[in-house]
């Protein structure tokens, strides 16, 4: 993604937003304007709403709106609505908010509701949110998003019929609820204001300036959610944030957390809906979303599917891949009036359910696009891609047929996220494990919450484990965070502590990331201790931490293969450690079965593995580069959905679930997606060779594809074939009518990374910026300068 600049940023704005200084009147903002955009973005208007493909959406609203009256007859006593119990709850008080919106939306398409919505305003401000004395427990983003979220957008349905002096107390009462703010509004410094929480806040207050005819509270929320467009620069970073996104098109939240499937998709929504907003009012460039989109989504998207790898503590949620894309169609659909190269995109998705869309228009737009013959379906990623998100330590391989996931960790990026309740067992999810998505699936089947619903968290795909058992947080501590406020590091369920010992702990090393050339990529990590254990002298003695197993992992991704090597597995103290190589689940009646070839007939150390579901006709196939003990086997799991989730219904789901593992001290093997047997057995004297697999160096060989490829863990030169590295570094190296080399710094701590190409010298003929070549004794050194390159590949080609 293109780096942007603070003078591109603010290119964004209007002039007259960009005098902060100047009196709220040299604006001069069209308030009915922006009003009407947002009445017809929420509840679309009689022509819109007039068309046949939003039938079933007004339908939907309207069949909502009647069923929270329904609720709103027969509340209890402190109930606004009937089972949510108010006084206490948060979250009640929020759905009882929610609930009133959705009721205004009704209003706003003939229902007779509009003063029962007012008079349910009036309520709830007067007995349960307008005292700031009792108002603000449980989490601050009820308090500072959700609720501001749904009285702004339902005094917008209701225009007029909202008295103006509830309408001031509303405004005072969201103001005063800023409380990571200053002064009742956005603190750019803020931890809580970053990101998407920080596109939510101001989408909010934009709104909010509109309804009060503020024009300085409009201009102030634009400028402020400008902020969002600036791509993260992690040496120059502005209020300390590192939330958003990166050159890579990397997205993270909560500083370290990789997010785009969640919260990255919550910040593209409200950055549209700010643009649909705008509209006739002042215009804002849609260049860098339409890059977020291309750069930062479409490579995470395999058939219609969102990865898991990017979903943090969302993963657990019941809510499926299929539907996290409805929120990227959605926008697609809606930025395609400006950029119409993404219509074609909208189209090559896999159809979605358009009334799941939160505009009326936006559906209008989809059907127009689905329905025009004159549009092509075409991707955003090219047939062949490899993606290194090595800002948020995720990697991404896409070839016909299959997609290839891996999910890492890092001392700058959390092993996993777990918050509230959400994703109770996540500890190995950014430990090398990964997902191996094969073309013509259905992916609720194969992955989603059942896969961690069914699937160990100690045996997911990829992972190294040590053999014990750990407890999630609400076993440890008996409630969803560990409370101690009377300890020097101030345990609250918000605090930084919380955040980086028990949320979203980070990794212990600096090795993660990788290189990629064309569209091959080789990535590498050492494994390492989470920050909690790290720190373990400094917490509390009832604080709970855990020491993880040892490795160093390599992962090379070619065409027909993934290739892992992994040195160095070590329980530590005295523990055993397991590799899980692959698990995969299936419906129970599903035909499932399993084949090998063994290496001298010990089937102990096969040679390689096929599993196959005949019911999906899909395959995996497992080639062993070296030999090892590996355990295989199908067994059938019963477990509910609640327990990676507290939040999730207590619905049992069984699934047949496969898994291959090894406790061996080093490993080598290659993942082939859709393999046949006849594919697996010519691997025996195939093109795959491993040059070197220890602490020190992995390094591969493709003799078919002219590639060599290697991590570098440690300093010192290292050989791979004929590459002598000056780790740590990763490189990838095809040979064929000329040369090309890939480099990258996976530390992103170090000024150069260098490799010399033993032999006859070599000629340059191009190469990135950054990069030197110059005969030395014995061959050609290729020198690239990483400073502050964070982690960034750099080719040179040769001659």
């Amino acid at each position: 993604m293109p780096q942007f600049s603070r003078r591109q940023v603010l290119a964004l704005l209007p002039a007259t937003i960009l005098l902060s200084a100047a009196p709220a009147r040299a604006a001069g903002f069209d308030h009915a304007r922006l009003l009407a955009n947002t009445v017809e973005m929420l509840a679309g208007t009689p022509e819109i709403n007039a068309r046949p493909e939003l039938a079933a959406k007004l339908a939907a609203m309207l069949n909502t709106a009647r069923q929270r009256v329904t609720l709103l007859d027969r509340a209890g006593e402190g109930e606004l609505f009937q089972g949510l119990k108010l006084g206490a709850d948060d979250v009640n008080l929020r759905l009882s908010f929610q609930y009133l919106y959705e009721m205004a939306l009704g209003a706003r398409n003939g229902l007779a509701l509009g003063q029962r919505v007012v008079d349910g305003l009036r309520r709830l401000h007067e007995g349960y949110y307008g005292d700031q004395s009792k108002g603000y427990y449980g989490n601050w983003h009820n308090w500072e998003i959700a609720i501001s979220t749904h009285v702004s957008r339902t005094f917008a349905l209701l225009g007029d019929a909202v008295p103006p002096e509830l309408k001031s107390a509303y405004l005072t009462s969201m103001d005063a609820y800023l409380r990571n703010g200053r002064n009742g509004d956005v603190d750019l410094d803020s931890r809580f204001h970053t990101g998407a929480n920080l596109a939510d806040i101001t989408a909010n207050r934009i709104l909010q300036g509109a309804l009060a005819g503020d024009d300085a509270r409009i201009a102030k929320a634009i400028a402020d959610q400008a902020t969002v467009f600036a791509t993260i620069d992690p040496y120059n970073l502005r209020h300390g944030v590192t939330d958003g996104y990166y050159a890579d098109g990397s997205f993270i939240q909560h500083h370290s957390v990789a997010y785009t499937g969640s919260y990255g998709r919550i910040l593209l929504t409200r950055v549209v809906q700010t643009i649909k907003m705008l509209a006739g009012v002042t215009e804002i460039d849609t260049d860098l979303v339409y890059r977020w989109i291309a750069d930062g989504f479409a490579p995470l998207i395999f058939e219609g599917w969102m990865m898991e790898i990017v979903k943090g503590r969302a993963a657990s949620r019941t809510t499926t891949g299929y539907t996290d894309v409805t929120v990227i169609a959605e926008a697609a659909a809606d930025l395609a009036e400006h950029r119409p190269e993404l219509k074609s995109y909208v189209k090559h998705l896999p159809a979605v359910d358009p009334t799941a869309f939160v505009s009326p228009g936006s559906i209008a737009r989809y059907a127009a696009i689905m329905a025009d013959a004159a549009i092509p379906a075409r991707d955003l990623n090219p047939a062949a891609r490899t993606v290194a998100f090595n800002a948020m330590d995720r990697t991404v391989h896409r070839r016909p047929g299959y997609a290839f996931a891996l999910a890492r960790n890092s001392e700058r990026i959390s092993k996993y996220e777990y918050m509230s309740g959400e994703n109770l067992m996540p500890w190995f999810q950014g430990e090398g494990a990964y997902y191996l998505y094969l073309a013509g699936e259905d992916q609720r089947e194969v992955f989603g919450v059942d896969y961690y619903t069914t699937v160990s968290p100690y045996r997911l795909a990829g992972v190294t484990a040590p053999v014990e058992e750990r407890r999630t947080v609400p076993e440890l501590y008996g409630r969803l965070w560990y409370e101690n406020p009377g300890h020097p590091l101030n345990f609250t369920s918000s605090s930084e502590s919380q955040n980086a010992y028990v949320y979203f702990p980070r990794g212990g090393h600096a090795f993660s990331g990788g290189a990629t050339l064309d569209a091959y990529g080789v990535a590498g990590m050492v494994q390492s201790d989470d920050a909690a254990y790290l720190a373990r002298g400094i917490l509390p003695d009832d604080f709970v931490t855990y020491r993880n197993a040892a490795a160093t992992k390599s992962w090379f991704m070619l065409d027909d293969e993934i290739v892992v090597l992994a040195a160095g597995v070590d329980g530590q103290d005295g523990r055993q450690a397991v590799t899980t190589i692959d698990s995969r689940i299936a419906a129970p009646s599903d035909p499932v079965t399993l084949t090998r070839g063994s290496w001298d007939g010990d089937d102990s150390e096969p040679r390689w593995l096929r599993y196959a579901n005949g019911a999906r006709r899909t395959a995996v196939g497992y080639v062993f580069l070296a030999r090892s003990t590996v355990t295989a086997g199908v067994e059938t799991v019963t477990r509910s959905r609640r327990v990676v989730r507290t939040g999730n219904p207590d619905t049992s789901v069984t699934k047949a679930v496969f898994t291959v593992s090894s406790g061996a001290e080093s490993l080598a093997y290659a993942l082939v997606p859709n393999a046949s047997e006849g594919a697996l057995r010519a691997y025996a004297g195939g093109p795959l060779t491993v040059l070197a697999n220890n602490r020190h160096i992995q390094a591969i060989k493709h003799a078919g594809l002219g590639i060599v490829a290697a991590n570098v863990f440690t300093h010192g030169p290292r050989h791979a074939e004929r590459l002598l590295i000056d780790g740590p570094a990763s490189v990838l190296m095809k040979t064929g009518e000329r040369t090309r080399i890939a480099l990258s710094d996976p530390t992103m701590k170090q000024d150069k990374v260098s490799v010399v190409l033993l032999g006859r010298a070599r000629r340059l003929v191009e190469a990135d910026d950054g990069v030197s070549v110059r005969r030395v004794p014995g061959g050609t050194l290729i020198q690239v300068n990483t400073h502050h390159a964070h982690g960034r590949s750099f080719a040179a080609t040769l001659a």
